[in-house]
């Protein structure tokens, strides 16, 4: 094979073979679903921060002594729990599959609704997380509108 061989690119016809293609679409695909991921991602850790940063400034209406708990996870629930006026230690509860993600998560509208009532909003505004149950993503965001009224809004 000489110089004048390799140079004869139209001979290698990389472009259009099965391979290359397949190399292609696959990298493509991988792209694709690594973009989504760190999308997803961002989204999750902006709506942690919201969700934090509002929990934090209901219990420092509420006067709790250690607000700062609304920023770490399992913490801020426990936190939440003792707001409507349960025993933290019931967070312990999620250790347990199914039947204590239930307890808690009953535990938790409770709690909600006591917190709001307390505040002065209607109590059954605890209830918008439940709409999850109905239409997916729309009970976090009811509860996230919610949430922010109940932190945010000055109550006349």
């Amino acid at each position: 094979m000489t110089f004048f061989d390799l140079a004869n690119v139209s001979r290698w016809d990389i472009w259009g073979s099965p391979d290359f293609q397949q190399t292609v679409l696959a990298s493509t695909l991988g792209a694709t679903i690594a973009a989504f991921i760190i999308l997803a991602l961002i989204i999750l850790i902006a709506v942690y921060i919201y969700f934090a940063w509002a929990w934090y400034t209901v219990a420092k209406k509420r006067g709790h002594k250690h607000p700062w708990l609304a920023w770490i996870p399992f913490a801020n629930i426990a936190m939440w729990l003792q707001l409507g006026g349960f025993h933290w230690a019931w967070v312990f509860l999620l250790i347990i599959p199914i039947l204590g993600w239930i307890a808690v998560g009953a535990l938790f509208i409770i709690s909600n609704w006591r917190v709001f009532e307390k505040l002065r909003y209607p109590g059954w505004l605890a209830l918008s997380p439940l709409l999850g149950f109905i239409a997916g993503g729309l009970g976090t965001l009811a509860y996230g509108i919610v949430i922010g009224f109940v932190a945010w809004k000055k109550k006349r």
